[in-house]
């Protein structure tokens, strides 16, 4: 079953949208260059208001260790997410620190790209295109030799969702941010739209 991950929750109307429509994963944005950064307390006071059988992800960029372990308690974070610069080395230090999956974005532009991700050392990995969170897609037909289970980022929307659901290989999730917003924020019909289309595919409907 192909996965959803709806991500930069900042506002406890859309923690109430999540709870009403169950998405599998959330995403909580800790770099403060992005636009829907949060603290780590109030990520804390969200999560503690989400359905409990929705997983939380922490979004970081070369964060120090200690601080993404901090994130993590503080938050009570499911899962941890890296879009910077972190190594392999860096992945293994984590696991010293934090004791939840880790899933490493790798930004695809090139073939070779989306061959790193058989390498990465990271628990999972999502495949995005340009900067994270920038909301823009990236040519999909590079993505033929991934042969392990990703997350698919980067410029989807409502409308493009049926497209990306047939892809091959097949993602195992898809993670969308601003493709379901209005005015910066969740839209119940947007997040909506989304869902039922992946739901759908995975009960073989057609729309």
């Amino acid at each position: 079953m192909t996965k959803v991950k709806i991500c930069g929750i900042t506002r406890e109307i859309e923690i109430s949208i999540m709870n009403e429509l169950m998405p599998d994963y959330v995403g909580f944005v800790f770099d403060t260059r992005n636009r829907h950064f949060i603290s780590p307390e109030r990520a804390g006071k969200l999560r503690a208001k989400l359905n409990k059988n929705i997983r939380s992800v922490g979004v970081f960029s070369n964060t120090s260790l200690e601080n993404v372990a901090l994130a993590v308690e503080v938050a009570g974070l499911n899962m941890v997410q890296i879009h910077g610069d972190e190594t392999g080395e860096y992945v293994a230090a984590l696991r010293e620190y934090i004791h939840c999956p880790i899933m490493k974005v790798i930004k695809v532009s090139h073939p070779i790209d989306a061959e790193k991700a058989m390498y990465a050392t990271a628990d999972y990995v999502m495949l995005d295109g340009g900067s994270a969170g920038s909301g823009k897609s990236f040519d999909w037909s590079l993505l033929g030799s991934v042969r392990r289970k990703y997350f698919l980022s980067g410029g989807l929307t409502p409308e493009n969702i049926n497209t990306a659901l047939h892809l091959s290989p097949k993602p195992f999730a898809f993670n969308v941010s601003s493709g379901v917003e209005s005015n910066n924020i969740k839209d119940y019909r947007k997040v909506m739209k989304f869902i039922l289309a992946v739901r759908d595919f995975n009960q073989g409907k057609k729309r």
